[in-house]
């Protein structure tokens, strides 16, 4: 099975929305799936400790217990670029660490599911990127691209940026950022033409509910099958 790196055009576009989905989909076709968010900046307080609302919702939709220190080995405090909230904690990214946890999460599940922290290429630290997991994990990459003005450049740059490490896009979300986005199915249809890889769904603008009931809904609007060949 195959696993797979989950990045955007941009930060605040929906990755661990889509994340979440993707989940629900995954376990409805009856395989183990499990999340994984190797670095995560910024935290608030959930039921009465410091965390990641992202990993949070991960772990939420994952639906079991699950060691956090497999999800998320790292999490710093400050919202901020993950390479500078990590000089602020003094910390030093181990890549050994992440892949040893990625190692465990794949020793007992069929799939799992990384997503990056913020952009494609958002810096990890004075020579490194975020694209650097995927090319550590060997993990085939999925484009999650926040529908708005501008979304076209942002998903086409980042679809070259993937081929040039190497990496393969094994497909693509649409997600709806800009719910009045003008010209929504031209944009959609433009990167449905220019993108070397399937979409695997358009998600629309959902009402505000509880985040795993939202991932719920937007699992219905995806088709994961070609990420299962």
């Amino acid at each position: 099975m195959r696993r797979f790196f989950i990045t955007g055009t941009d930060t605040e576009i929906g990755k661990t929305f889509v994340a979440c989905a993707l989940i629900h989909t995954f376990r409805q076709r009856g395989l183990r799936v499990a999340p994984m968010k190797p670095i995560a900046a910024g935290t608030i307080l959930l039921d009465g400790v410091n965390a990641n609302e992202d990993v949070h919702a991960l772990v939420a939709a994952y639906g079991k217990p699950i060691a956090p220190s497999l999800v998320n080995p790292y999490c710093f405090n400050e919202a901020i670029a993950p390479h500078i909230a990590a000089a602020h904690e003094s910390c030093v990214v181990d890549l050994d660490i992440i892949q040893n946890a990625y190692n465990a999460l794949s020793a007992s599940h069929d799939t799992v599911l990384v997503e990056g922290a913020g952009g494609f290429l958002v810096p990890l630290s004075a020579t490194e990127s975020m694209s650097i997991l995927p090319t550590t994990l060997k993990l085939d990459v999925i484009l999650v691209v926040g529908m708005r003005l501008g979304c076209l450049n942002h998903a086409l740059l980042t679809a070259e940026a993937i081929r040039a490490r190497g990496l393969h896009l094994a497909g693509w979300v649409a997600n709806t950022v800009d719910a009045n986005m003008s010209c929504f199915a031209e944009n959609v249809a433009t990167l449905e033409a220019t993108l070397p890889a399937p979409c695997l769904g358009t998600v629309p603008r959902l009402p505000h509910v509880e985040p795993t009931v939202s991932a719920k809904v937007a699992a219905t609007f995806l088709e994961i099958e070609p990420l299962l060949h």
